[in-house]
């Protein structure tokens, strides 16, 4: 391993610095990045630390950066070489694992945790072939009207179709943990912000997705669900270019990325006009 030296908790100092380094790769960084513009770098604020590689230790925080490593609820290892990779595991070794995952650039994250395994393992799944995905123009399908934004009074019908997709996705209960309560605050405030979307039918949502995070350039879909008994009919590509449009008045690239194994959702992707620009890797633990 290389001198813990070489890895340093990075704050506002090197706020220029860091989103020079974002900026190379503003799809593969977004969910950082919007982290970054909304907080800053200081830890509390940014929900985590922002930890940077430099190639010379001697000078230490003034070096340029050679790679870049976010640790919060998940780990997000951005760029680096196998130094830097080193490095970051050497850190993240030093104390328990507190994340749920791993996820990111897949050659960073697949390098990352190989360092990683023997201590922090076994993972409860690794996933480590996502495509990222990208859609600039407008969707190649029309979009569907009846998706919108939801509202704050409509969180108790949003909600059911929020944890079944995420039980179905990650494959854990998101309420376990507390009864519910970080989930159902966490999904509110997607609401309140204007960022989770859906299609009602006879009270119901019969579709669902979120923009989970928002730099000012890239926006990344998450959370994409449709009703079991609606699957098959042609409702996601119509209700994803909804979403789509939606990003896109903002003045952002709609981005989202997807498991390679999932067919049905690739397709659907394609249909809408997202291109692969890349590939994501996630470890969950």
């Amino acid at each position: 391993m290389l001198k813990h030296a070489s890895v340093h908790l990075l704050d506002d100092r090197h706020a220029r610095s860091v989103r020079a380094v974002l900026a190379t790769d503003p799809v593969m960084s977004c969910m950082v990045a919007a982290r970054i513009e909304n907080g800053g770098l200081d830890p509390w604020r940014l929900g985590g630390e922002m930890w940077g590689f430099t190639n010379d230790p001697e000078r230490g925080r003034d070096a340029a950066l050679a790679g870049l490593c976010f640790s919060g609820a998940n780990l997000v290892p951005l760029c680096g070489g196998r130094p830097a990779i080193r490095a970051f595991a050497d850190r993240a070794a030093r104390r328990a694992r507190c994340c749920s995952s791993m996820v990111g650039p897949a050659d960073q994250v697949l390098a990352l945790w190989e360092q990683l395994g023997d201590s922090w393992g076994p993972a409860r799944e690794e996933r480590p072939d996502q495509p990222l995905l990208v859609l600039a123009e407008s969707p190649r399908v029309p979009a569907d009207p009846l998706v919108r934004p939801v509202r704050p009074n409509e969180l108790d019908q949003y909600l059911p179709a929020a944890v079944a997709m995420f039980t179905e996705e990650v494959g854990i209960d998101p309420r376990l943990a507390d009864g519910g309560a970080g989930y159902r605050a966490r999904v509110a405030e997607l609401i309140a912000a204007g960022r989770a979307f859906a299609r009602f039918e006879a009270g119901e949502v019969v579709f669902k997705a979120e923009i989970g995070a928002m730099s000012s350039t890239v926006g990344q879909i998450q959370g994409v669900w449709v009703h079991p008994a609606r699957r098959g009919q042609g409702l996601a590509a119509a209700a994803t270019a909804a979403v789509v449009l939606r990003l896109q008045q903002m003045g952002r690239i709609a981005s989202l990325y997807v498991n390679a194994y999932n067919r049905p959702a690739r397709a659907t992707y394609r249909r809408v006009g997202f291109t692969q620009v890349g590939c994501f890797a996630t470890v969950l633990f």
